[in-house]
C-alpha cells in the first residue's frame, strides 16, 4: 500500500480526537452510522424498574446502550440503586463506574460466556438483565441452563439504518452484531478489506457474511478497537 492510501470506516460515531490521531498516521478515518438506538419500554417494564430501584437486586448490563438508557430513566432520582452489578468490560464498565461505587461491581468480562461464568460462580439465583429488543441469546441461555432465573427488562430498540457505501475501505470497524447485519444488508466488500470487531459475538456475526480477515479487540472498548485498527493499518504504510 502506498502512502495516503489507507482509509478506515467506523460503523458508529467516534471521537474527533481518534480521527485526528488516525490522520497523524496518514489514515483517513470516516464514520457512518448504521444503527440507531431509541429508548423504548413498556409501562409494565418502567414500573418494575421503579420497584427494583428500592431493592437489593443483582443486575446485568452487556452494552453501553443499556447503561445510558437506564441512567436516562433514572435521571429524576437523587440516589442510585443499591445493586450488585455484573457487566461487560470496556466502555460499559467505564460508564457504570461513573454512577455506581466500585464495590457495587461484582464482576466484569470481555464476552457473554465469560460473564455468565462469573455470575454462576457467584452463586446467584436470579438476575435482572437490562437489554435491547435485539439482544443476543447466549447470556440468558447459559444462565437459565444453570438454573438461574433471568428477568429481561427491554429498555431500548435497535433500529438498522440502511446505508450503501460508495467507496472501498482498507478496514471497517464493527461494534455490535446489529451493525454487522445493517452493513451487509446493503453492501459487499473487497476480499482484502480487514474487519475489526469489538468482541467475539460481533466477530461471529461478521463470519456469517464473509471470509475476510477479522481482528478482535482484546478488550470490549470502542477506543481500544480504534487504536488497534490505527496501529495495524499504519504498519502497512511503513512497509
Amino acid at each position: 500500500m502506498s502512502e495516503n492510501s489507507i482509509s478506515i470506516l467506523s460503523t458508529r460515531p467516534i471521537d474527533k480526537s481518534l480521527i485526528e490521531k488516525a490522520a497523524l498516521h496518514n489514515i483517513k478515518l470516516e464514520a457512518i452510522t448504521f444503527i440507531d438506538i431509541k429508548k423504548e419500554l413498556s409501562d409494565e417494564t418502567l414500573e418494575r424498574i421503579k420497584q427494583l430501584t428500592a431493592e437489593q437486586a443483582t443486575v446485568v448490563f452487556t452494552s453501553m446502550n443499556s447503561v445510558e438508557i437506564f441512567i436516562d430513566i433514572l435521571s429524576d432520582k437523587l440516589t442510585i440503586p443499591d445493586w450488585k452489578i455484573y457487566c461487560m468490560g470496556g466502555t460499559t464498565f467505564t460508564l457504570i463506574k461513573k454512577f455506581w461505587p466500585y464495590e457495587s461491581i461484582a464482576g466484569t468480562a470481555k464476552d457473554s460466556a465469560e460473564l455468565a461464568q462469573k455470575i454462576v460462580a457467584g452463586n446467584i439465583r436470579e438476575v435482572h438483565f437490562f437489554c435491547g429488543n435485539k439482544r443476543r441469546e447466549e447470556l440468558p441461555l447459559l444462565l437459565q441452563n444453570e438454573g438461574i432465573r433471568v428477568n429481561e427488562l427491554v429498555i431500548y430498540e435497535t433500529i438498522e439504518i440502511p446505508v450503501q457505501i460508495t467507496k472501498s475501505y482498507n478496514g471497517i470497524l464493527f461494534f455490535s452484531p446489529s451493525a454487522v447485519h445493517s452493513f451487509f444488508g446493503n453492501n459487499e466488500i473487497n476480499d482484502s478489506t480487514i474487519l475489526f470487531a469489538i468482541g467475539n459475538t460481533t466477530a461471529k456475526t461478521i463470519r456469517q457474511f464473509c471470509s475476510n480477515e477479522i481482528v478482535i479487540s482484546e478488550f470490549p472498548s470502542k477506543e481500544q478497537l480504534v487504536e488497534r485498527a490505527i496501529e495495524m493499518m499504519s504498519s502497512f504504510l511503513n512497509h
